[in-house]
């Protein structure tokens, strides 16, 4: 009790004297307790950034819903430290992730709060990277007008800063928008830009997308030896970077152009090769899709026996990928090609087995 008789708020420790109490505790109030609050956040920064990490490996494995979990955790950290730059590349990767799921109206609220940010810490090179996201993310949800807004802004940062990458992907991905909304000439010369920049920065994967995208345009255009030419060319550049995935692309686009154009032969020589090459990497859709791409080729040369051969083997690969929905489209072909050959009772067979299963997935 003290003078004035009122209880010590704290009772002694027994074996330390009064002195060493009172020095101990001012160190853990003072410096100390700094010291510890710097290393607490130091130790979350830390964190934040391996969930970071984490959320990217999944990213890039196609696992987007796992990352997604990693980048909100992050998020939480990078608020709670207060780490502004941290929380807005954590919102872009959100954003990436939302956008990967084709959750396009999320993955906006979340590159709006990023480009806030960038905004705010004048981070200029972030600020265009999300406002380019902004633009892609509206071009999905079809209001291609707000996607050429955002895309525009985000070329002139990207010029500003001289940011060549940056650039690329803006005169790219305007011309993607303006060839949704039919505008080819104007998605030629935007893409144009871009390839020409993207070949200066020897970047030449980013090339090859590009030619296929101009081969696009020209396609849609009804140009289709010029787009032809485009897919040669990307189809060379795969090849040479061993790019399998863009080779499987390109080989199904030049039969397509080379089928419009009313060269079926072509049209076959390009599909075999896709085919091939699916069977060769053991990817039973892109397999599926050319055997039906092959079978209606085989149609229009008027050689319906090839074309029911590659019809079955649609039809028996749709069953073993369990696709209800390939599988009724396969049946459907190989009624349509046993009807032309005068084959009936086949013909009717088809027909049969394709409403069993429209009734069951109805059911």
């Amino acid at each position: 009790m003290d003078s004035q008789g009122r209880q010590p708020d704290h009772k002694p420790i027994k074996g330390i004297p009064e002195n060493e109490r009172t020095t101990i505790a001012f160190l853990l109030e003072g410096d100390e307790v700094g010291k510890l609050r710097e290393e607490t956040e130091n130790n979350k920064l830390a964190q934040a950034n391996r969930l970071v990490d984490q959320g990217i490996e999944q990213h890039q494995a196609s696992q987007f819903k796992a990352g997604l979990q990693y980048f909100q955790q992050a998020l939480s950290i990078y608020r709670d430290i207060e780490c502004r730059r941290g929380e807005g590349k954590v919102l872009g990767n959100l954003g990436n992730a939302c956008y990967a799921l084709g959750e396009y109206v999320k993955a906006i609220n979340y590159y709006q709060q990023w480009l806030e940010i960038a905004k705010d810490t004048q981070d200029r090179r972030a600020e265009g990277l999300a406002l380019g996201n902004l633009g892609n993310a509206y071009r999905h949800l079809e209001d291609h007008l707000k996607a050429i807004e955002y895309q525009q802004q985000s070329l002139i940062i990207a010029m500003e800063i001289q940011d060549c990458r940056g650039e690329v992907a803006a005169l790219n991905n305007l011309g993607l928008a303006y060839k949704a909304l039919g505008d080819y000439t104007k998605a030629i010369d935007y893409q144009q830009q871009s390839l020409t920049l993207m070949r200066k920065i020897k970047d030449r994967k980013g090339e090859g997308q590009l030619l296929r995208n101009l081969g696009n345009a020209f396609y849609s255009l009804g140009d289709y030896p010029t787009a032809i030419e485009y897919y040669q060319q990307r189809l060379a550049l795969a090849r040479n970077i061993q790019d399998l995935r863009g080779e499987g692309q390109v080989l199904r686009n030049l039969g397509s152009a080379c089928y419009a154009l009313g060269n079926y032969t072509q049209a076959i020589e390009y599909y075999q090769q896709r085919l091939t090459l699916a069977k060769d990497t053991q990817d039973l859709r892109v397999e599926e899709q050319t055997l039906g791409s092959l079978g209606v080729a085989y149609e229009a040369l008027g050689n319906f026996d090839l074309a029911i051969e590659c019809y079955e083997q649609r039809l028996a690969l749709a069953r073993q990928i369990q696709d209800d929905r390939v599988e009724q489209q396969a049946l459907g072909s190989l009624k349509v090609a046993c009807y032309a050959l005068g084959d009936y009772a086949k013909a009717f067979k088809y027909q049969e087995l394709r409403s069993t299963i429209t009734s069951n997935v109805s059911n």
